[in-house]
C-alpha cells in the first residue's frame, strides 16, 4: 500500500496457530521463536513440557486426544470422537473435528454453533464444506480454526465466503513458513490519502495505444484505479459502472490510459500498463480513499485517439495522464463526481494521489527525479 496510507485494518481480521507436533527439537525451537517474533496467536503441541516455558503473550494449546487437561495450557483441544460436541462448551476446551463426509460435516455445523473453539480438518480439496461450516457459525460467538496444508492453502482459506475461517492452523516445515503465514494474516492498510488536482491543460494529441484493465471484481460507482504519466502523481480513473450510450456498462473495467502509464498496485508499487497481465493484483481506490486489492482478468490494448490532461497538486507538482480521447472515458472528482475527459477544462478539480517518493523499477526511492 502507499506510504501515505493510514494504518487502519480491514474489518475482518484473522489469527494464526502453529502446530509444532512432530518437529525435532532444533526446528521446533526455531519455529516457536519465529511465531513469538511474528506475534502469532497460538502454539499447538501434544507435550505439556513444550508449552510450559512459553510467555503469556502466546496462547498455549495442548492437543490431548484423550481429553487430559494440563495446567501449562491455556486451551485443551479434544478430538470430537472423544466427547459429545454439543456439550463441550467450556471456554478452555476446544474440539477438533475431521470433516470427511456428510455426517461429519453435520457434526461440525452443530459444533460451531455452541462450541467456543472448533478446529477443523477437511480431507477433501474442495472448500464447499468450509463454506457450509462458516455459514453455520455466523453470529455464534465461537471461533473456527481451519487446518491448512501450506501457505497457498492458507491464502485461500482466509478468503472463503469473504470472511474466511477465523483462524488458520499450520504445521510448518521450517521458520520461513511462519513468516509467510504471518504476512498473510497481517492486517493491511486500506486507505490512500487522496489530493485535489486542479486541471491546467487539456490537449488532443492524436493516435496511440491505450489499455482497458478488466478485473475479476465488480467495482463500485466511485471506485477507480490510480494512473498517470508521472510517478509524482496519478489521477483516479473511473470504472465503467455508469450508464453509457449505445453500450452496456462494464462494472469490472477501467478504460485506464496509454500504455506507458503508471498504475498503482499493492505494497506501494507502480507498474506500467503495458506490463500488466491476467492474474496480477492492482489497487482499487474509492473516492473516500478506501482501497482494496483486486485481480486482473484481462488487459486489452488497442489503438485509439488520445487526450493529454495536465494538472497541478496542492504542493505545486505537475501531474499528467494520457487517456483515450472519447466522452465515455471518465475521471473521478471530489465526492465521487464523474468527469468525462472530453469535457474537462482548466480549473476543474479531480482526485488523485501525490506520493512523496520518486520511483525506480516501480519501487519508491528517495532521490532526485524530474518528470516532464
Amino acid at each position: 500500500m502507499p506510504a501515505a496510507a493510514t494504518g487502519a485494518a480491514r474489518a475482518t481480521t484473522h489469527f494464526g496457530w502453529i502446530d509444532v507436533r512432530g518437529l525435532n527439537s532444533p526446528v521446533r525451537d526455531a519455529v516457536i521463536a519465529a511465531a513469538l517474533n511474528q506475534g502469532l496467536d497460538g502454539i499447538v503441541a501434544d507435550d505439556p513440557q513444550v508449552l510450559s516455558d512459553l510467555p503469556p503473550t502466546v496462547r498455549r494449546i495442548l492437543f490431548a486426544a484423550n481429553g487430559v487437561s494440563a495446567s501449562e495450557a491455556d486451551l485443551v483441544l479434544i478430538d470430537a470422537d472423544a466427547v459429545d460436541p454439543t456439550t463441550a462448551t467450556d471456554a478452555l476446551t476446544g474440539l477438533h473435528i475431521t470433516v470427511s463426509d456428510a455426517p461429519t460435516l453435520a457434526q461440525a455445523c452443530d459444533a460451531v454453533r455452541v462450541t467456543p473453539w472448533t478446529v477443523l480438518t477437511f480431507t477433501d480439496p474442495t472448500k464447499i464444506p468450509l463454506e457450509i461450516v462458516i455459514a453455520a457459525a455466523e453470529n455464534s460467538g465461537g471461533k473456527t480454526v481451519t487446518v491448512v496444508n501450506d501457505i497457498t492453502d492458507a491464502e485461500i482459506v482466509k478468503l472463503v465466503l469473504e470472511h474466511g475461517s477465523d483462524g488458520l492452523l499450520l504445521a510448518p516445515r521450517h521458520a520461513d513458513d511462519v513468516l509467510a503465514l504471518a504476512t498473510i494474516l497481517s492486517p493491511t492498510a486500506d486507505r490512500v490519502e487522496l489530493s485535489h488536482l486542479t486541471i491546467t491543460g487539456v490537449e488532443h494529441i492524436g493516435m496511440g495505444e491505450r489499455a482497458c484493465i478488466d478485473t475479476c471484481s465488480l467495482l463500485e460507482l466511485d471506485e477507480g484505479c490510480l494512473i498517470g504519466s508521472f510517478a509524482s502523481g496519478m489521477f483516479l480513473s473511473c470504472s465503467e459502472t455508469h450508464p453509457l450510450p449505445y453500450m452496456p456498462t462494464r462494472p469490472f473495467r477501467w478504460n485506464a490510459g496509454a500504455v506507458h502509464s503508471y498504475v498503482l498496485t499493492p505494497d506501494n508499487r507502480t507498474r506500467y500498463v503495458s506490463e500488466l497481465r491476467a492474474g496480477q493484483p492492482i489497487l482499487a481506490v474509492r473516492s473516500d480513499g478506501s482501497a482494496r486489492e483486486v485481480r486482473i482478468g484481462r488487459v486489452k490494448i488497442e489503438r485509439r485517439p488520445l487526450i493529454s490532461i495536465t494538472a497541478t497538486s496542492p504542493d505545486g507538482k505537475t501531474i499528467n495522464v494520457i487517456a483515450q480521447d472519447d466522452w465515455h472515458v471518465r475521471l473521478l472528482g471530489p465526492g465521487g463526481s464523474v468527469n468525462n475527459v472530453t469535457e474537462l477544462t482548466p480549473g476543474d478539480v479531480l482526485l488523485g494521489y501525490v506520493p512523496t517518493e520518486a520511483r525506480h523499477v516501480g519501487l519508491p526511492i528517495t532521490e532526485f527525479c524530474e518528470e516532464r
